[in-house]
This record gives structure tokens, C-alpha cells and sequence, in this order.
């Protein structure tokens, strides 16, 4: 692998005239024909790209143009998931925006199946993007790999748990945010609070629960924990499975909006009242919290931001300009579900 690729991006022009020792235009002819170029520089340009991979993870017509002059925003869930999660509407409305504003593309990518993956790759590996923006990562999933191996720029929506050391993202501060929200629930004079945590090998299911916990401290338990997969449905089902084994909660923490809605509809069916005999509270602010009755108390994500400073990151990581991961701060939004 080289030294580029390593770092998660894909080689550029000007990687292969450092390392041929040459100017930037006697790489452009050499590989457009080869005109006008000595013999000995056309040599070293030829190992310079053998060296640092650049035809391996090009299109012929990126080879001669240097850039796609579009950006891949890859979804790594099951299809149906970005109409019914607003949060990926919201990250997808705000990176075609800071795209517009940079004249450059924006190209939707969504691989939630092992077919889907495969073309993902093979697309993205011929050169039509000149970068990914990995939304929704998975510990588990190996599209994080295949990218670094094959050199494409990439960078994620949340930390990418496993590569955190060679994959620079944008994310919130998601234990710091489980604590604030824990805080809240706990000066409210609630004591026995359960949390329906995200996923435990997404960044948000894993940190948010570490927040709370940390937060809960001596008033921590263990069985007040289930986990869901992000869905309304997972929320009433771990409501459902809260309840029967603690009937007498004060107040439940969801690890995103769409859960804590789900635990309400249950807690509504069973005759309980939101606030008045257990507080709910969600994480996002997507839209969801303040339309449902009652309006759902929760963590705002600053959505804008996180697309505009992810599309920031993803060009200067394709320009070989060095950066760190973002941390960003939310927002707690008081409604009358808490």
C-alpha cells in the first residue's frame, strides 16, 4: 500500500511528480501521450505511478483530468432507510448544498447489501468520484476497508469506530451530549432511568451509552439498558421489554428520535402518561421531536454543519491538506415530553 493510500486518499497527480522528482506538467504529458517528455523523465514518472498506485484507482478519463469533480455520499443501510430516517435526508440536503457552492457533484450511493457493496466498490474504484462521505458506518462493515485499500479519499459521519487513527470525520460530541441529557433527566429529580441505546458497533450507540452511564454513576443499572437498531419499531419493542421487567421507571433516555417515539406510542397504549408518570427524551432534533404530541425532548445535532464541514474535510483530504477529526457540540431542546 502507499504512503497515500495508507492515509485514506486516493493518489493525485501531484503525489506521482514528488515522488518522480519532476513538475506537475511533465506528469500531466506523460500521461496524456508521453509528448514532448525525455526519456528519463518519462521513466520516472512511470515508476512514480507504479510507486504510489495512481493508475490502479483511476478511470482513463480521470487519469487525464486529475478529478471527477464530484463527491459520493455513501449510505451503508438497507434503501428504504433513507426516506424513513429524516436524519440522513437532513445530512443529504446540506451536503448537495456545500457541494453547490463549490461547483462540484454530488453523487448518492447506497450500499445495504452485499450486491450493493460490490457495485459501490467497483463504481467509486474506477475513479467517478473523487471522494467518499461514509454516512451511518459499522464496526462490522468491511466497505470502510475495501475504500482504504483501494486509496479513495474518505472520510465519515460519526467517529469511525476500528479506524479512528487513519479515517478523519465529523462527528458530535455523542458521550459528553448522553451526559448533558442524562443531567437534565437527573436535576428533573428522576432516579430510575432507562436508557433504549443505538447499535453497539455504531459510534452513537457505543459513546452515548458510555455518556450515560458515566453520567448515572452509583444510580446506574444494568437491566434499565436495552439496545434497538435506530427504528420506532426497536423502540417499543425495548419498551415493551423495559416495562415488563421494571414497571416503575421515572424516565427513559433514547438513543435517537425516532426510538423515544416508538417508546411512547407503547407507554400511550398502556395507559401511561408522557410527562406526568415516566419523562421521555430522544437524541437528534430531526424534525420528529417537535412535530410528535407530546413534542419530544432531545439533543440537536447541528445538521447543516456536520454536511458542510464533512464536504470541507473530504477536499482537503483529496488535496493532500492535512486535517483532524471534528467534534461538535449539540443542543438540548426542552419540549414537554420531559
Amino acid at each position: 500500500m502507499s504512503d497515500t493510500a495508507a492515509l485514506g486518499r486516493r493518489p493525485t497527480i501531484r503525489d506521482v511528480a514528488r515522488t518522480a522528482g519532476v513538475s506537475h506538467g511533465t506528469v500531466s504529458r506523460v500521461i496524456n501521450g508521453g509528448h514532448w517528455v525525455s526519456p528519463q523523465a518519462r521513466a520516472a514518472v512511470e515508476e512514480a505511478i507504479r510507486v504510489t498506485g495512481y493508475t490502479a484507482n483511476h478511470h482513463a478519463r480521470s487519469l487525464a483530468r486529475g478529478r471527477a469533480g464530484s463527491l459520493a455520499f455513501l449510505l451503508t443501510e438497507p434503501q428504504h432507510l433513507l426516506f424513513e430516517d429524516p436524519t440522513f435526508a437532513l445530512l443529504l440536503r446540506g451536503a448537495a448544498e456545500a457541494l453547490a457552492q463549490r461547483d462540484m457533484t454530488l453523487v448518492l450511493l447506497v450500499a445495504g447489501t452485499a450486491s450493493e457493496r460490490a457495485n459501490v466498490e467497483h463504481f467509486v474504484g474506477a475513479g467517478h468520484v473523487d471522494g467518499v462521505m461514509l454516512i451511518s458506518s459499522h464496526e462490522s462493515d468491511p466497505l470502510l476497508e475495501s475504500l482504504l485499500r483501494a486509496g479513495v479519499p474518505t472520510v465519515c459521519c460519526g467517529v469511525p469506530l476500528g479506524h479512528e487513527a487513519v479515517v478523519p470525520a465529523v462527528s458530535v460530541d455523542e458521550a459528553g451530549s448522553a451526559r448533558g441529557m442524562t443531567r437534565y433527566l437527573l436535576d428533573r429529580g428522576h432516579r430510575r432511568i432507562a436508557t433504549i441505546a443505538g447499535p453497539h458497533d455504531t459510534p452513537g450507540g457505543k459513546y452515548r451509552l458510555e455518556g450515560f452511564r458515566e453520567e448515572m454513576g452509583d444510580l446506574f443499572v444494568a437491566e434499565l439498558v436495552e439496545e434497538g437498531d435506530y427504528s420506532e419499531e426497536s423502540g417499543a419493542a425495548a419498551m415493551s421489554r423495559l416495562l415488563e421487567r421494571s414497571p416503575r421507571l421515572d424516565a427513559v433516555f433514547a438513543a435517537n428520535d425516532r426510538m423515544a417515539i416508538g417508546a411512547m406510542g407503547v407507554l400511550q397504549k398502556r395507559g401511561l402518561r408522557v410527562p406526568e408518570d415516566l419523562a421521555v427524551a430522544g437524541f437528534d432534533d430531526s424534525g420528529q421531536a417537535a412535530r410528535h404530541e407530546p413534542a419530544l425532548t432531545t439533543m440537536r445535532q447541528p445538521w447543516a454543519r456536520i454536511s458542510a464541514e464533512m464536504v470541507a474535510l473530504l477536499v482537503d483530504v483529496i488535496d493532500g491538506v492535512p486535517r483532524e477529526a471534528m467534534t461538535l457540540s449539540t443542543e438540548l431542546v426542552v419540549r414537554e415530553s420531559a
